[in-house]
């Protein structure tokens, strides 16, 4: 769950540092106070998208710090070890720091991450519903991804598209192949006798390198011979060289140590020079041994540097570069070859399109059972939310006989307001108070499906009021027994029912604005749910009202 919130010179907030409890809270105050703002410094250390507007005015940047604890995520804790991302354990912390210029960064305990990997952490942690959730839910796409994200398809649902995606791209170059047979063949042609160049001159990777540093070689090779012969009577082989000469000079040193022990570092110093004097003799009469004119050899490395040459230039690469443009004509030609064959082509096609359907079919049964059991459910929670006789169902219509990139089927929400009235379309039928009420039930029952330990609501109870923000309340209560729970509200039920309150709250000082969150204690809360009772007179009556709301949650 959230255990803390960090935030700095974010939008309208100069800092902040907020602790949370499991159990319901709920953020309240007068609009514009803040409240959402919270909310989205939060999403924004989660992996949102942000840019430099969020910078506070006159700050050089925005910082976002969450700590989680993570101990009831095991498969989070195995992310963080596989991405080298750990930190203490049992916790995780987030952060993000956006600069006035827009850059970026992500940190994970306290190293450095992408903004993907900031997202795909916060999907185990948070679930955020947002104020305008109801406006998505007229929409088909989010109608589907809600259903196989609360049915657990979302992966099933990915393999679907995918596959669909590699059927219509076997599809389409069989019909490529039927329409640009000629083309296609010239290039075949093209490409076939350029390989066969290629691969008849056979260069291996970093065999130019070789060929040059040979030819180098064989080409000065007199003058190598001369150069070591020299070196080799200078140090052991001529009359005067200097081997026997320090040889002599040690023996004669060591002789005088008996008068002088002093004489013993120079000794040691011409020893050590003597054996490697020594060593570098060896070394040059085991090169010397391997070392001959061989003008055959310097012949034949010419002509295969000829043979490079001329490919490279009929190729405009440079010679290292032409190993890995082989490679890349052979896979080419491959493709042209498998789009060559139309039998082969229609093979491949009919098992795509048989791997699709198998797929789809598979992703429609598990639809079909998550959409009654979804309507029911939410047809239950319609009947608490004062739309009794309500009913609301998910509509699978069948696609094309082609199918679709998302399944078989198209997802369809239908909500009947009234009793003995038949389904239809939710746009179409719901107004936005029943809309809001709808959407409301459908994300808290998706929500009791999810694995995330918390769960936040911002302003989702807008257009409702009176006994159904109540119930609202007491729903939002009863999921906070078994995640955390946050809610940002306007309606007092609601507030009446949570376990925490918080009020958010902006002032003025020395010509700028900032936010202030304070925890209310039970008298203060009283305070806070009669003004949102009875706005800004409070009465000896609203307070009243507002202590025996609080007294019955």
């Amino acid at each position: 769950m959230l255990r803390t919130l960090s935030i700095r010179d974010f939008v309208i907030v100069d800092s902040l540092d907020l602790e949370f409890h499991s159990g319901f809270t709920v953020l309240t105050g007068e609009t514009g106070a803040g409240k959402s703002i919270l909310i989205d410094a939060l999403a924004l250390a989660l992996g949102e998208r942000g840019d430099a507007a969020v910078v506070r005015a006159g700050c050089e940047r925005a910082d976002i710090s969450a700590e989680f604890d993570i101990q009831p995520l095991p498969e989070l804790v195995q992310w963080l070890r596989a991405a080298e991302l750990e930190g203490d354990p049992g916790l995780v912390l987030l952060r993000r720091v956006i600069d006035k210029n827009g850059r970026s960064r992500a940190f994970v305990n306290g190293r450095p991450a992408t903004q993907g990997q900031l997202r795909e952490a916060g999907e185990w942690l948070v679930d955020i519903h947002g104020q305008h959730a109801h406006q998505s839910l007229l929409k088909a796409d989010a109608q589907r991804v809600l259903l196989d994200a609360h049915a657990g398809l979302a992966p099933l649902a990915a393999q679907v598209a995918g596959a669909y995606r590699q059927w219509q791209k076997l599809a389409q170059a069989r019909t490529e192949y039927e329409t640009h047979a000629a083309q296609r063949n010239a290039e075949r042609e093209q490409l076939q006798w350029q390989v066969q160049e290629l691969e008849q001159l056979a260069l291996q990777p970093d065999e130019w390198d070789a060929v040059q540093a040979e030819h180098t070689r064989l080409a000065h090779a007199a003058g190598l011979i001369e150069g070591v012969q020299a070196a080799l009577d200078t140090l052991s082989e001529a009359d005067a060289a200097c081997l026997p000469l320090l040889s002599g000079v040690g023996t004669r040193l060591d002789a005088l140590l008996v008068y002088d022990e002093r004489l013993r570092e120079a000794l040691e110093l011409i020893r050590s020079g003597e054996a490697q004097v020594q060593e570098a003799a060896y070394a040059l009469r085991h090169y010397a041994d391997r070392l001959e004119l061989d003008p055959q050899r310097l012949a034949a490395v010419e002509a295969r540097m000829q043979a490079i040459h001329s490919s490279a230039r009929k190729f405009r690469l440079a010679p290292p570069e032409l190993p890995e443009y082989l490679q890349q004509l052979q896979a080419r030609l491959a493709e042209l070859e498998i789009a060559s064959n139309l039998e082969v082509l229609v093979k491949q096609e009919q098992q795509a399109r048989t791997s699709y359907f198998e797929l789809a079919a598979k992703l429609g049964a598990g639809r079909k059972k998550a959409a009654t059991k979804l309507g029911r459910e939410v047809t239950q929670a319609m009947q608490r939310f004062a739309m009794v006789g309500g009913r609301f169902e998910v509509g699978l219509n069948p696609c094309p006989p082609e199918g679709s990139v998302h399944g078989a089927e198209q997802v369809e929400f239908l909500v009947a307001a009234n009793p003995g009235v038949e389904p239809r379309t939710l746009a179409k039928v719901a107004s936005g108070g029943e809309l809001s009420r709808i959407s409301l039930a459908i994300q808290v029952i998706t929500s009791r499906a999810a694995r995330v330990p918390t769960l936040i609501f911002d302003e989702v109870d807008a257009g409702i009021g009176g006994g159904v923000a109540e119930i609202v309340g007491r729903q939002l209560k009863t999921l906070g027994r078994e995640r955390q729970v946050l809610c940002v509200t306007h309606l007092p039920q609601v507030a009446a029912q949570a376990d925490q309150q918080w009020s958010v709250s902006k002032f003025g000082i020395e010509g700028r604005v900032k936010t202030m969150v304070s925890v209310l204690d039970q008298k203060a809360r009283i305070e806070e749910v009669a003004r949102m009772l009875g706005g800004t007179e409070i009465t000896a009556t609203t307070r009243k009202h507002a202590a025996e709301m609080l007294s019955l949650r």
